[in-house]
């Protein structure tokens, strides 16, 4: 399975949030989900497919931008992460 096929597999999610999520879960779903899409298209790029390796980038360029959101949003960010790891 391709980083692609993997990633569409994760759209529900992302879907979701938009269309039942309060207020905090569509902030945390678009910020999320324009990382997780930057993500994705450099991985696609490298030749990536290794699901692990969108995990491990997301993270770190989630890490290299926690300087951008306060505490709060910080935490629906790690939710709406935790929400997508579930789905998987």
């Amino acid at each position: 399975m391709s980083i692609a096929e993997f990633a569409d597999r994760l759209e529900p999610v992302f879907d979701q949030a938009v269309e039942t999520g309060n207020d905090d879960e569509l902030f945390a779903s678009g910020y999320l989900r324009g990382h997780f899409d930057l993500v994705v298209a450099q991985l696609e790029l490298a030749g990536e497919n290794d699901p692990d390796a969108l995990w491990d980038a997301l993270d770190a360029a989630l890490l290299k931008t926690r300087d951008e959101l306060n505490p709060q949003d910080q935490t629906h960010v790690q939710n709406m992460l935790a929400r997508l790891k579930a789905s998987a």
